[in-house]
């Protein structure tokens, strides 16, 4: 098959003005100017007519569990107010409510555009029940241990392993997961191969509970019985770099709150991943985040939507577009490049997804539009619509 579009733009590579894919299955075999693919590939040709087609996209951090709480939480007075809000509401849930809000985010995810996501679940256990994901998914089981002991292993036996794409072990945050928890986690994903993620630096609350033992979120969890004697001594990121193997195949959502210690080490730190939830971090009003520096020390950053209780869509193309208001010094195509090329290397693919190349999966979107090439990439971040065509691992969706 050879799909043509008015510009093919490979993320990898300079965009290609009437450009082609020629894909075999669910691979994607050559990519170039349409002529030239027609006269070495021959086949079907289907053409998208004014178009541009890029890669799908890739949501590295998303909850889609509480789809269905999209604006059933107001921003509230503290960070510690909105857990205690949430937790409200998810006592009130069953677990039809939550497999039809799953289903819900798959739905959303898809008409925006993503083609891979990285979801995290309180609900493992539900995963069976649920038909295949229609997209890539990473599953990441998350898990607290402030009022039970987790199993981890026990936990892992339920993730799935099979389909197209993967599953990881999902220690909640450092004021909510024991180190012991995340050393457990730790060494059964990398035995296993899968991914890690955590929460980390979050809000103001979580930085005065560590570091000055005191605090919302401090008086919260000491009343529910939480030890608090890894308190008073250090910042979040300093608590959990030093008691763990933070390393490239973690990915980290949030840093927030960093102070010019937690700066320090990250100089020396080994790199792991970052997700960057633009939309998110606004409703929560946290401290502006770090991208300049992060990036200047060679952190690899990708971006997430975050839950629906802190947002109001699953759009990456609204992500996008709420970070370069915050960022306009960043280019276009160095946006779109964190939900492609950045984002499948923190998931461990920069091989398969995130570029159109030969080998690389044929997971590809395409939007409306005759742009120049000069503002080319700024018409894709601008672009509010359903996506209308998406291909995943060679099968084309029809729109919901």
């Amino acid at each position: 098959m050879i799909i043509r579009s008015r510009f093919v733009v490979p993320m990898g590579d300079e965009p290609i003005e009437n450009g082609a894919v020629a894909i075999i299955g669910n691979r994607i075999t050559d990519v170039g100017r349409f002529d030239e693919i027609r006269a070495r590939d021959g086949g079907e040709v289907v053409d998208l007519g004014e178009q541009i087609m890029l890669p799908g996209f890739i949501n590295a951090h998303c909850h889609l569990d509480y789809t269905m709480l999209r604006g059933a939480i107001a921003p509230q007075h503290s960070f510690t107010d909105w857990i205690c809000a949430i937790n409200a509401r998810k006592a009130a849930l069953s677990e039809e409510d939550y497999l039809a809000s799953i289903a819900a985010g798959f739905t959303e995810s898809k008409n925006f555009g993503t083609t891979t996501l990285v979801n995290l679940t309180a609900f493992p256990e539900l995963i069976s029940r649920l038909p295949r994901p229609p997209l890539r998914t990473w599953w990441g089981a998350e898990m607290i241990d402030v009022r039970e002991a987790v199993r981890v292993c026990e936990i892992a036996q339920t993730m799935p392993l099979s389909g197209s794409g993967g599953w990881g072990l999902a220690p909640h945050a450092p004021y909510t997961a024991s180190a012991s928890l995340y050393s457990d986690a730790a060494e059964i994903a990398r035995g296993r191969g899968a991914l890690l993620t955590t929460h980390l630096s979050e809000s103001r609350e979580e930085m005065q509970m560590f570091r000055d033992a005191s605090g919302p979120l401090f008086d919260f969890l000491k009343s529910i019985g939480r030890p608090m004697d890894d308190c008073g001594r250090e910042t979040p990121l300093s608590y959990v770099l030093r008691t763990q193997e933070v390393d490239q195949r973690w990915l980290i959502a949030h840093l927030n709150e960093l102070t010019d210690s937690d700066f320090d080490l990250l100089a020396r730190a080994r790199k792991f991943h970052i997700v960057h939830c633009p939309r998110s971090h606004a409703f929560f009003a946290h401290a502006p985040f770090a991208l300049k520096k992060l990036r200047k020390l060679g952190f690899n950053i990708c971006l997430g939507t975050d839950s629906l209780a802190s947002n109001s869509s699953l759009s990456l193309f609204a992500e996008m577009r709420a970070l370069r208001d915050k960022e306009p010094w960043l280019s276009a195509r160095e946006v779109i490049e964190m939900v492609t090329i950045h984002a499948a290397r923190a998931i461990g693919r920069s091989e398969s997804l995130g570029q159109i190349r030969p080998g690389f999966c044929a997971d590809l979107i395409a939007v409306p539009g005759t742009p120049s090439r000069r503002n080319l990439f700024d018409s894709i971040i601008e672009f509010e619509s359903d996506v209308r065509w998406m291909m995943m691992d060679g099968t084309t969706f029809a729109p919901v």
